[in-house]
């Protein structure tokens, strides 16, 4: 197998030789890291489990963290689930590597299609499920939202969308996902929903696709799968706890896999996680947090305050240069749109783009985007 190297990695291959200014303190905006610590409450219950360390992980996860899920998807989205229809996984990356390669592995000429620019497992699932790639393009013209092309999505077998996106922060609304859901019935493919921005929004709630699938009347969840996270509603990555959930059929099976995989989370893992789950407060200051960021960059840059995520994706003319550029006399670090995305038959969507991640204090958000906007000027 052969794979791309990571963003991050493209990113210091394309700094390596340049000399930042040392005179400015190094602000790095590449990763969506939030740099906040942990809420204590999260931490004392990780500290209180660790006992646990002498026990075993159940692959399916222990009944108060499946609980703790269940409630949150049905408080947040009001959409009552049972056990059989969600598995507690040891983050989401995992999954979005590991479902791929269960779900098309008896598939003839397997076919997958994902959001591009993306999140670069799924193009790792891909290439790890020999499966042939169909590029679903985000650009200006759709809105950053997901044109449906019928006739590439009839010889699908998996189709992963990401809403609210990384990195556009584009947001799908009940009745757009709704019309997925549609396709993915009609054409019986699976359709899965990366939702691991969906606690980071500035006004409105942004849909899940399981509200959607209730919405047009799929209420089995049939072929509908979503998988969410922690790590950016809790600041609390190192956790490693997510979920995937829906289709009850397709899960009985793949939870028999992951008892192969080997990806149980640790005990004391999940009692932290559990009472991360079942939290909201904690997550209201952080949303709070981004949104201030963003108004920042409304100020600062002039652009418009995103629906969800904590991400500004900004045109810029020569994404690399000016990426190069800044690093060297502002000693900002940001990630180019282009290493996120991929040429089709048309061309990289994320060209001439950069992923600006506000992951970082008032003052340290405001002191890196004065720099972004004089190297602006400069151009």
């Amino acid at each position: 197998m052969t794979f791309q190297p990571y963003p991050f990695e493209k990113l210091t291959t394309l700094l390596q030789n340049i000399e930042p200014n040392s005179s400015l303190e190094p602000l790095v905006l590449t990763i969506g890291e939030p740099q906040f610590d942990t809420p204590d409450f999260i931490q004392q219950a990780l500290k209180d489990g660790s006992s646990l360390l002498k026990k075993y992980p159940k692959t399916a996860g222990e009944t108060y963290l499946r609980e703790a899920m269940l409630s949150f998807i049905a408080k947040r989205f009001n959409v009552e689930l049972d056990n059989s229809q969600i598995i507690p996984t040891f983050g989401t990356r995992e999954v979005l590597f590991n479902f791929p390669q269960f779900l098309l592995f008896d598939k003839q000429d397997a076919t997958m299609a994902f959001t591009n620019p993306f999140y670069q497992i799924y193009e790792g699932a891909a290439i790890a499920s020999r499966a042939k790639t169909v590029y679903i393009n985000l650009n200006e013209e759709n809105n950053f939202k997901p044109d449906i092309n019928k006739y590439e999505l009839s010889e699908c077998d998996l189709v992963i969308i990401n809403f609210p996106n990384n990195p556009t922060a584009s947001v799908l609304s009940l009745d757009e996902l709704g019309k997925w859901v549609k396709l993915a019935l009609k054409y019986d493919f699976v359709l899965l929903n990366d939702e691991c921005y969906s606690e980071i929004y500035t006004d409105t709630p942004p849909p899940s696709l399981l509200e959607a699938s209730l919405h047009v009347n799929n209420t089995e969840f049939k072929n509908i799968l979503v998988i969410n996270s922690i790590s950016k509603r809790s600041s609390a990555p190192g956790l490693r706890s997510g979920f995937i959930a829906g289709d009850s059929e397709i899960l009985r099976e793949y939870m028999k896999y992951r008892t192969y995989v080997g990806a149980a989370s640790p005990l004391p893992l999940q009692v932290s996680a559990a009472v991360a789950w079942s939290d909201e407060e904690h997550v209201g200051f952080f949303r709070e947090i981004y949104k201030n960021n963003f108004k920042i960059a409304k100020e600062i840059l002039g652009c418009e305050i995103p629906k969800a995520t904590f991400y500004i994706y900004l045109h810029v003319k020569d994404a690399l240069s000016f990426t190069c550029k800044l690093y060297e006399k502002y000693n900002v670090k940001v990630l180019p749109g282009e290493f996120l995305g991929r040429e089709d038959i048309e061309d990289n969507p994320a060209k001439d783009y950069i992923r600006i991640a506000l992951v970082e204090t008032e003052q340290r958000t405001r002191e890196a985007l004065m720099r972004i906007k004089e190297c602006l000027d400069e151009r």
